[in-house]
């Protein structure tokens, strides 16, 4: 299977490989996103609030 997929990638020259790289690097982008999201925007709720 992996070199069925090196193969192909292979045959088309420069965009086989640049196309996975970017969907990862996009993807890694978006999970490293929803991360600092999740983790900056719940603030604690200590102490009283009036």
């Amino acid at each position: 299977m992996m070199n069925h997929c090196l193969a192909l990638m292979g045959n088309m020259s420069w965009l086989g490989w640049l196309m996975p790289l970017a969907i990862l690097s996009l993807l890694g982008l978006g999970i490293v996103a929803l991360l600092k999201y999740l983790f900056t925007s719940a603030k604690p709720a200590t102490g009283a609030s009036s």
